[in-house]
């Protein structure tokens, strides 16, 4: 009889589901059966991933306390600072329209005049199908903001550091990475077959331990970083780090996926946060899917850099060529933000009355900077999860970041803030979060609670 089939099998789902958030057991994989008579071996069956077994088990214990599913929920509306679900209105702060440019005039109309010049597609490669000249113009609009000799767009943010990385490194080389590098980062430098050695988050010290006892073992070496960590909204000391790549003979990469359009005076980035000058790093990457408001990724460097990704790296050669609405909707958005700086005032005001008010109730905001994202640290997943659900029901939408994304100590819910919310949305917000976290502390733990629901 499985656990599932006896009376006491949803706390036995629950105390499965418990050990694995904790990291306190890996469940071993099943031994492969015979094939059933439909011919399929349990190794052939998808439900018998490690991967599906823990997700039916999250589901069962939230089940369990009547929470419902965070994630994959249909909107209704353009989500910025406020959204609509089930034609319900929203306080959002799970979207990365951070300078509130998603939906602007001139960037909309951008996208209609490349639909009726160009069409929805390219078609097929720029190697193939040839350019089209909202990719060259987005890529010099890039390439002038970096200060750089030129720029490669691709169609997806993730896949731009998995290529770029992959393309760059190989055997023999070796990978420098924080140890919050986006997956993105881990998997590129996976991809590469180089060396792969994390530091911790935003040590240099440690990082320099590393280039002193292994740098001199590898031909090239790349140092990544990101200009504005996603999850814990804090940045790193990019002169330290360029100090550190000419000591050491490596190229530096910074991803600016979230660092654009919200760090620096005018939103400029990191090279503008701290001071230093853009060229005195050797690739800039970044998203267009965050404040330039559409989909894909950029590389920004030498040419010689450029051309050999252009012909080389094979998320670019292989893949379709970004859409010319997309191409023509980022080049405006680019523009706008260079235009509007109150855009980027907004958000810094916006983000620091956040901080400022959730660190005033006792809130746990880790480290983050207060710029255009806040976490709330809660120390589980299952809180995280209700507090998210809790703050659902009051018109509140804002995800749980749980394990594996964090460490399960270290589950969150995260804030992404924009130039558009009110400071009324955000002090409602940041004592809707302190209220309900209270509630759910006086309630006993989430254990004892879905252990009574069972009863």
């Amino acid at each position: 009889m499985t656990d599932t089939a006896r009376p006491d099998g949803g706390r036995a789902a629950l105390a499965g589901f418990v050990t694995n958030r904790l990291g306190r057991a890996t469940p071993r994989p099943a031994p492969v059966k015979a094939a059933s008579p439909a011919g399929k071996s349990a190794a052939q069956n998808f439900e018998n991933l490690p991967g599906y077994r823990e997700l039916k088990l999250q589901r069962q214990a939230a089940e369990l306390i009547g929470l419902g599913n965070p994630f994959f929920r249909v909107h209704d509306a353009k989500a910025g600072a406020t959204t609509r679900i089930d034609q319900k209105a929203f306080t959002n702060f799970s979207s990365y329209d951070y300078l509130g440019l998603n939906g602007h005039p001139r960037v909309s109309n951008a996208a209609r005049e490349a639909i009726d010049a160009y069409g929805t597609s390219s078609s097929a490669s720029r190697v193939v199908a040839g350019e089209r000249p909202g990719h060259i113009s987005l890529e010099q609009a890039l390439a002038k903001h970096y200060q750089s000799e030129g720029c490669v767009v691709m169609v997806s943010g993730h896949a731009t550091n998995v290529t770029t990385i992959g393309a760059l490194l190989e055997s023999g080389d070796v990978i420098f990475h924080d140890a919050l590098s986006h997956n993105s980062i881990v998997t590129g430098a996976q991809l590469s077959g180089a060396q792969r050695r994390s530091f911790a988050h935003n040590d240099l010290d440690a990082l320099e331990t590393l280039l002193q006892s292994t740098r001199h073992e590898h031909r090239r070496a790349l140092i990544v970083v990101e200009g504005l960590y996603s999850m814990d909204g804090d940045a790193p000391d990019l002169a330290g780090l360029v100090a550190l790549k000419k000591r050491y003979d490596a190229w530096l990469m910074v991803d600016e996926a979230h660092g654009l359009g919200v760090t620096g005076r005018t939103g400029a980035g990191l090279f503008e946060h701290c001071g230093v000058d853009p060229k005195e790093v050797d690739i800039w990457m970044g998203t267009l899917s965050k404040t330039l408001s559409t989909c894909g990724g950029y590389i920004c460097g030498p040419i010689a850099l450029i051309e050999y990704l252009k012909h080389t790296a094979g998320g670019f050669v292989y893949s379709v060529g970004m859409s010319p609405p997309l191409a023509a909707a980022a080049e405006v958005a680019l523009a706008v933000m260079h235009a509007e700086p109150e855009r980027v005032e907004r958000l810094r005001q916006n983000g620091t009355l956040f901080l400022a008010t959730a660190k005033k109730l006792g809130l746990d905001t880790g480290f983050s900077l207060g710029l255009a994202v806040v976490p709330i640290i809660v120390g589980d997943s299952l809180k995280a999860v209700t507090l998210s659900d809790r703050l659902f029901r009051r018109g509140i939408n804002v995800q749980p970041i749980i394990h594996p994304a964090v460490p399960e100590r270290a589950s969150r819910l995260r804030f992404f803030l924009t130039s558009e919310h009110t400071p009324d949305q955000i002090r409602d917000t940041v004592n809707a979060v302190a209220e309900e976290l209270a509630a759910i502390d006086k309630g006993g733990s989430l254990i004892e609670q879905l252990l009574a629901k069972r009863v």
